[in-house]
């Protein structure tokens, strides 16, 4: 894989716990910000609190709620084992048994095995576009102005690519922007226009990337296509919500009318 960053996010430097002596920020916040994650699935372990960088008695109870929960020892102390339970959903993520029969249901399954883990976005220090899912998929950026749904698709089309001993990286270059994969489109003669997506349908194959038009050579959001219907694609996408905004929280499935919307489509075909 090309976008190994994520591997950082699964590691804490030592052991943390409340006033300890080898405790860090960094690794402080990376603990907070996965009991954060664990309460949005799990509300009843009460698990949430400020990520601050200090191991308080908030956080260390926070921690013995979240042991309590994964029926562990409840120590309020997180050594490296407990720290890769918190962690697990984005080790499933990336490194989850997948299997397809090519690359195209490579992509579908990849997808879909990290919406299973609920990849979501914190706020940190009054910044929205934060957390360890987004600097896994942006290459350990994160902050207000880092839209990160180019950075999910790339690194899903990474993963199911590397399985293959393939780089996505022929395909296209490493960027967070949909500005540049789509005009690398244009380039490459990859790009069907939402026009001729229309017209004919069956240009579009699973696998395949869609770009929210804005302007012929500006789009605003992007997504993995996992299946085509009549009039619609079935879709996975970072940084969106229900409403399926361009800048929101989570990555989720939906359903987008390409009969309504302008969505260009990036054939993955040379890379299957």
């Amino acid at each position: 894989m090309q976008k190994t960053t994520y591997q950082k996010e699964l590691v804490i430097s030592a052991t943390q716990k409340k006033n300890g002596a080898d405790n860090t920020k960094k690794d402080v916040m990376k603990i907070q910000s996965w009991l954060n994650l664990f309460s949005m699935v799990n509300p009843a372990a009460i698990t949430s609190t400020g990520i601050d960088g200090d191991f308080g008695t908030a956080t260390e109870q926070a921690v013995i709620n979240f042991q309590k929960a994964k029926a562990i020892p409840q120590s309020g102390i997180v050594n490296q084992q407990t720290f890769s339970l918190m962690c697990e959903p984005m080790k499933n993520a990336f490194e989850g048994n997948t299997t397809g029969a090519g690359l195209r249901q490579l992509v579908v399954i990849t997808a879909m095995n990290h919406i299973k883990n609920r990849p979501f976005e914190l706020v940190i220090n009054q910044q929205s576009n934060s957390g360890p899912w987004v600097r896994a998929y942006m290459d350990g950026n994160e902050g207000t102005p880092w839209f990160w749904c180019m950075g999910f698709v790339q690194a899903i089309i990474d993963q199911a690519a590397s399985l293959q001993g393939k780089n996505f990286k022929t395909l296209m270059p490493l960027t967070y922007s949909c500005d540049t994969v789509g005009t690398t489109g244009l380039q490459k003669g990859l790009l069907r226009r939402f026009t001729a997506v229309r017209n004919n349908p069956s240009l579009v194959k699973p696998g395949d990337i869609f770009l929210l038009q804005k302007t012929p050579h500006d789009w605003t959001h992007t997504g993995i296509i996992t299946a085509i219907g009549n009039g619609i694609f079935e879709t996975v996408e970072g940084n969106t919500n229900n409403g399926g905004s361009s800048n929101g929280n989570a990555a989720l499935k939906r359903i987008r009318n390409f009969m309504q919307s302008k969505l260009d489509v990036f054939s993955i075909e040379p890379l299957v």
